[in-house]
């Protein structure tokens, strides 16, 4: 048996970088950095971010380019790739790549970089029920049908207080 599986959360180093091939399919390639804190010898914090090179391609590489600039964080689900070839010199050269299956959005709606809308992206606002989470894109499952995730849909009336205690003590 084995797996494959990396979960990464982390923030967009740089803009990706999208190209279009023949035939209509698209790869997005985003840096993403990631970073673990902890306290050293003499009890100071210290801080090691480590960078990931995610490869996304078709519809997640059209959520990179519609969603994605530099500051989002992101949650990226994929496989470590490993791939080598021999530069202009002829030295071999070898990258660790993330190709991902599924990257969610993070930050609440209407986060980007500037504050501002990003360009592409649909408005969303109070006039569209339901939305509570950013968009959410996976690639197409070729085996055995992905789980239906439901999300819960809270109303402003399921949230105010009548006053009265349900608490048993």
């Amino acid at each position: 048996m084995a797996l494959n599986k990396v979960l990464l959360i982390g923030n967009v180093g740089k803009d990706p970088e999208i190209r279009h091939l023949q035939g209509g399919a698209s790869v997005a390639t985003i840096t993403l950095a990631t970073s673990e804190r902890y306290r050293d010898r003499n009890g100071e914090t210290r801080e090691q971010t480590e960078w990931h090179t995610v490869i996304a391609w078709r519809q997640l590489a059209d959520l990179a380019e519609n969603y994605i600039r530099k500051g989002s964080q992101i949650y990226v689900e994929g496989k470590i790739r490993s791939r080598s070839w021999d530069d202009q010199n002829g030295q071999k050269r070898y990258v660790t790549e993330i190709q991902a299956d599924t990257i969610q959005l993070l930050g609440r709606r209407g986060d980007t970089p500037a504050g501002q809308p990003q360009q592409g992206a649909p408005q969303q606002g109070p006039t569209q029920p339901g939305m509570t989470q950013p968009p959410h894109y996976s690639q197409p499952s070729y085996g055995a049908p992905a789980p239906q995730q439901t999300t819960p849909i809270v109303s402003p009336a399921d949230l105010t207080d009548d006053g009265t205690d349900d608490l048993p003590f």
